[in-house]
């Protein structure tokens, strides 16, 4: 049993702290390990079944910022606690480091006032390191140098983004991506509500449970009304996901026959090929199957899911001549390993599907912000380009499914929004969006909403990778897993991140 211990500062500190219990460790390859994290006066102790070095993950209180996740470098155990404030700094501008040399090796120009930005954030934390007798005076500059770290992390970040869409729109005259929004299965009146031309997607719900609720009895109105309201409107038809892999994805009666992996599997298959079969030609791209990676639907192991969707791409392939067919990834970052009920990795999980059925042509994945218990907190730029780097390696498009509230609240499907907490601060980021001077705060609303949207797609279209992004509902009349993330409000108003959207939209590109 592995080890780490790290000091807080100031004392009583961790009793304000709630986030700190969702704090992980990773290895040097990324890999999550189960995790248990205890308090222990004002030290917080991590154990895990290994004493290889790694990296402690945490949502920690950036002023400016709001409760970002940060990571320290890689740590070797030791007996002696840790300073926590001075580690994540360590982390943090380390990161900035690399990630500057590696944008700059591809070719990118680092941004006047960068330089200095970055040279205060060293600076303040080697005072951090000569302070380590005084832990409350080495914790303030340790802070203080995060401060720093983090707004030259959001300067070279803004200056990558403009860099990229510049080359992509030299390279693509048209919007190089799918750009649309899901519905939850309700008659899309509120669709009227949205800029003419914004969207030239929709992704239509065509859910298992939903159509076959008794077995053998098939409910095709809704989907069909769907469907042929879509191409009236001209737009691109995604449909799915057909299968949800969450606890209450699959049809009830399907629970019988889980422990039954042949019959299983032809049930599942049996649906796939009627609803593909019941579309063909009308939809083209597919949503195979969601939260694929973390699902516990139906009691299935990691083996038998790999086992299942195998058949289900291959069956697929077999109906229709399908232009794109996917998964959804959900926390693609893999936090949700440090509970230690799963072996594989996202990334792991997809590679081994992507070995096994190679008729997978594309990659969902679900970024998303204020949710809980499922992120341990908010990720910067820097965090999420890296993120769709390393998945962009498997070589397949990727489709970004977003979401973010614009209050609090409780879905049907266990995620809900995160409490307010109070923080000072300045300027904003994608961690938290206030305006420069106010004290902000970290409660979610329509502004701070449409906020965590426009820092976000720019990074989104600037990636060569990334083939379609959809928001992920129109509105909240229905159970989608992301509560109050709608575009319209229950008045039928469109929200503040709907205007943020069509900026994006426009902003680089003319409309067609």
């Amino acid at each position: 049993m592995g080890e780490m211990r790290f000091r807080v500062s100031p004392p009583g500190f961790l009793a304000g702290w709630p986030e700190a219990e969702q704090a992980y460790i990773s290895g040097f390859d990324g890999r999550v390990f189960p995790t248990r994290v205890e308090r222990d006066g004002d030290e917080l102790v991590c154990r895990r079944p290994s004493s290889d070095s790694g990296k402690l993950h945490v949502a920690w209180p950036v002023p400016g910022f709001g409760r970002t996740l940060v990571s320290t470098s890689s740590l070797r155990e030791q007996e002696a606690a840790y300073l926590l404030p001075l580690e994540l700094a360590r982390g943090k501008i380390g990161q900035l480091r690399n990630q500057q040399a590696a944008w700059e090796i591809a070719g990118m120009s680092v941004p006047p006032g960068f330089a200095e930005a970055s040279r205060q954030a060293h600076q303040i934390f080697a005072r951090a390191t000569t302070a380590q007798a005084d832990p409350e005076e080495a914790s303030r500059l340790s802070e203080a140098a995060l401060v720093h770290a983090h707004n030259s992390a959001q300067m070279l970040a803004s200056a990558y983004i403009a860099q990229r869409l510049a080359v992509r729109c030299r390279r693509s005259e048209r919007f190089p991506a799918s750009l649309g929004c899901g519905l939850s299965g309700a008659a899309p009146s509120a669709w009227e509500n949205l800029p003419a031309g914004v969207f030239n997607s929709v992704t239509l719900p065509v859910c298992w449970r939903r159509i076959e609720a008794i077995e053998g009895e098939y409910e095709w109105e809704e989907s069909d009304g769907l469907i042929d309201w879509a191409v009236e409107q001209r737009l691109l038809v995604h449909g799915g996901p057909l299968l949800d892999f969450g606890a209450d994805g699959f049809p009830e009666w399907l629970g019988a026959w889980s422990g039954d992996v042949e019959n299983l599997q032809s049930f599942v298959c049996d649906f796939i090929e009627t609803a593909l079969s019941r579309y063909a030609g009308r939809i083209r791209v597919w949503e195979l199957a969601s939260r694929v990676n973390t699902g516990g639907g139906l009691q299935l192991s990691e083996e038998a899911r790999l086992a299942l969707l195998s058949r289900a791409v291959e069956v697929a392939r077999g109906v229709d001549d399908i232009e794109q067919l996917m998964v959804r990834i959900e926390q693609p970052w893999g936090g949700y390993q440090s509970q230690g009920r799963h072996l594989l990795s996202p990334l792991q999980f997809i590679d081994g599907l992507i070995r096994c059925a190679p008729g997978l042509s594309a990659i969902s994945l679900e970024i998303t912000s204020g949710f809980a218990p499922c992120e341990p907190g908010r990720r910067d730029l820097i965090d999420l380009s890296r993120l769709l780097d390393i998945w962009s390696t498997l070589g397949l498009p990727l489709h970004v499914t977003m979401a973010a509230p614009c209050s609090g609240g409780v879905d049907s499907g266990g995620r809900f929004v995160r409490r307010g907490i109070e923080s000072e601060g300045g300027s904003a980021s994608v961690a938290d969006a206030g305006s420069e001077g106010e004290r902000e705060t970290e409660q979610w609303s329509g502004v701070r909403q449409a906020e965590w949207a426009k820092a976000v797609l720019p990074l989104l279209l600037a990636k060569q990778s990334v083939a379609g992004i959809t928001w992920a509902q129109l509105d909240d009349s229905g159970p989608s897993g992301f509560p109050s993330a709608g575009l319209i409000d229950e008045n039928g108003s469109s929200r503040p991140v709907v205007e943020a959207i069509r900026e994006q939209r426009y902003g680089h590109w003319p409309a067609d």
